[in-house]
């Protein structure tokens, strides 16, 4: 493996094995501590579904991987083994670390993340689970659908998990689907790539977190069997080239990146998008797949500051090392596993050009050190579903 892929492996693994050894052996409840500001009876209730969704969520393409070394072989298959045993633990009812799907609303949002981790490993998850944990994980995402969302990226959590429902051959809803992909793609849209999370636009990180990825995967499952959202993938898709040229620019030559917004616990899972967009070939032109991971590797380890987990290894509540201020009262420490989401590019086989490409300076550093840079340019529209290039926009009378 390249220098790059065997720290982000090592370091997604170290994260992330705590979850998986606890529930695979049916004692997640019991080993994880529970780190939060609000009641720690309330979190309780959700923080080891968040736990699992959030971790599976950007561990999964690895599970799918395919060239691997002998060495990396071996642990991705001790692993693929280990996850599906973890959710059947999850998903079982008569299991001690049988997951609360039906209370609250915190359920839409953490089954949703285990949804989306759940299609990104299609050949070891879905196609290899026996059809009684089959049932069971179709049962427990149909009982997230007693709970009511927030008008806000909530209903897209609803439609990714009617997404995995379908993939696992249960009964499904469009209509939850349907609502979610029109209003984002209509109406949530503010422009240059950029969605609101609901009817306000508020500057954080929720179109990586949550909105990109989940719209962009959503329409590349369900687009080709429906014309009525298969005519938002190529507006869609062109936004999302466009904000991962943003994002690829907030990484600063040191690898730090703006902390602004709320949910800085999840730390570099701010980057899920850029990310994503590299797994799926989905960079925008001029973007060199090995850039981004000169950026996102030196990105990774500035963020794995001393303190960044308990004595057990667990992740601690923070930003950069141990800061529990950064937590707001919704976040505790299954929350904090969303960081994963920023290993999706593990599941690119090593010999992909995102590994195998020369390092190259990413953009902050190629022009705070004085070098070229092509110009940063706007992802310009007139109406909700007209998608102009720049050409085309000063065609129609646009201004610089």
């Amino acid at each position: 493996m390249s220098d790059d892929r065997s720290y982000w492996l090592d370091t997604m693994l170290k994260i992330a094995d705590p979850v998986w050894s606890a529930l695979a052996e049916g004692r997640l409840k019991k080993d994880m501590p529970i780190e939060c500001k609000a009641e720690r009876d309330t979190r309780a209730k959700f923080t080891h579904l968040e736990a699992l969704g959030r971790t599976l969520c950007g561990f999964a393409p690895w599970l799918d991987a395919t060239g691997l070394s002998p060495e990396e072989e071996a642990r991705r298959a001790r692993y693929a083994d280990l996850v599906r045993r973890a959710i059947d633990k999850a998903t079982d009812p008569a299991s001690p670390d049988c997951m609360t799907f039906d209370e609250g609303i915190q359920p839409i949002c953490d089954a949703a993340f285990f949804s989306h981790g759940l299609i990104r490993a299609p050949k070891e998850l879905i196609d290899k689970f026996e059809p009684r944990v089959k049932k069971n994980i179709i049962d427990r995402l149909i009982e997230q659908r007693t709970r009511k969302p927030s008008y806000s990226n909530f209903i897209l959590f609803g439609a990714m998990n009617e997404v995995a429902i379908y993939k696992l051959g249960g009964p499904w809803d469009p209509m939850r689907v349907d609502y979610a992909v029109r209003t984002f793609s209509e109406t949530w849209y503010k422009g240059d790539g950029v969605y609101s999370d609901g009817a306000e636009y508020c500057w954080n990180y929720y179109n990586s977190y949550v909105i990109q990825p989940m719209l962009v995967d959503i329409l590349k499952t369900l687009g080709p069997i429906d014309p009525d959202w298969g005519q938002y993938t190529e507006a869609v898709e062109k936004r999302a080239r466009r904000y991962a040229a943003i994002q690829e620019r907030l990484i600063n030559p040191d690898g730090s990146f703006p902390p602004v917004g709320r949910s800085l616990a999840y730390r570099f899972g701010a980057f899920q998008h850029l990310a994503q967009m590299a797994l799926e070939h989905l960079l925008p032109e001029g973007l060199p797949p090995s850039q981004v991971r000169s950026g996102l590797s030196a990105m990774i380890r500035r963020v794995m500051a001393t303190g960044t987990f308990d004595s057990e290894g667990w992740l601690k509540i923070g930003f950069c090392g141990a800061q529990p201020g950064v937590g707001e009262v919704y976040i505790s420490t299954g929350s904090l596993y969303l960081c994963c989401a920023v290993f999706l590019p593990l599941g690119l086989s090593p010999s992909d050009e995102f590994w195998s490409g020369p390092a190259l300076d990413w953009t902050s550093k190629r022009m705070w050190s004085g070098g070229e840079c092509d110009i940063d340019e706007a992802l310009h529209f007139t109406r909700h579903k007209t998608i102009l290039d720049h050409d085309d926009y000063l065609a129609h009378g646009g201004k610089h």
